[in-house]
């Protein structure tokens, strides 16, 4: 059975681990500004058996604390009615025995696309086992030149130019 599909990828059930409430914020810090946002909503699929991860967020969902933020977020710069989603599809770069308790150091490669441009990224974070539940956290930054955001001159000093995003992210056993 198939129950997530990102960048061509499906992932069938089978030492599968899942949350649909995943933590993704970013931020973005200038002398001008400090912009923060975060979505609670962040679907991850981590199939402990071949190490494939697969990262799926709905871009409406990120909340600012000011809806002018949100509002401009959406319509100039993501773009969320032409790019609606943001996923990571993608594999560890580790072999993690998931069958012990402990806390690893580890890193993902694979397709990162957002406002419909993908690219090849590898993300490191940490990861944890403990019990029956996996806990994935990262820090990393996402420049928007490489995505094609484009911001407009008249607020170009307000925004960074690179995005620090942070996750994280506590899956339990997938069940149907």
């Amino acid at each position: 059975m198939t129950i997530l599909g990102v960048g061509g990828k499906t992932f069938a059930q089978g030492g599968m681990f899942a949350t649909a409430a995943g933590n993704t914020s970013f931020s973005s810090v200038t002398p001008m500004e400090n912009i923060f946002a975060e979505n609670k909503k962040t679907q991850v699929l981590l199939n402990t058996t071949t190490g494939e991860i697969a990262i799926r967020m709905t871009m409406r969902d990120f909340v600012f604390p000011n809806k002018l933020m949100q509002e401009h977020f959406n319509e100039n710069y993501i773009e969320s009615a032409k790019f609606p989603t943001g996923t990571f599809s993608g594999k560890l770069d580790q072999t993690i025995d998931f069958t012990k308790d402990g806390s690893y150091d580890a890193s993902a490669t694979g397709n990162f696309t957002i406002h419909g441009v993908a690219k090849t990224r590898t993300l490191r974070g940490k990861l944890k086992v403990e019990g029956s539940k996996i806990t994935i956290s990262s820090d990393f930054e996402v420049a928007l030149t490489d995505h094609k955001i484009e911001v407009p001159q008249i607020v170009f000093v307000k925004i960074a130019q690179s995005i620090k995003v942070k996750s994280e992210y506590i899956l339990s056993p997938y069940k149907k």
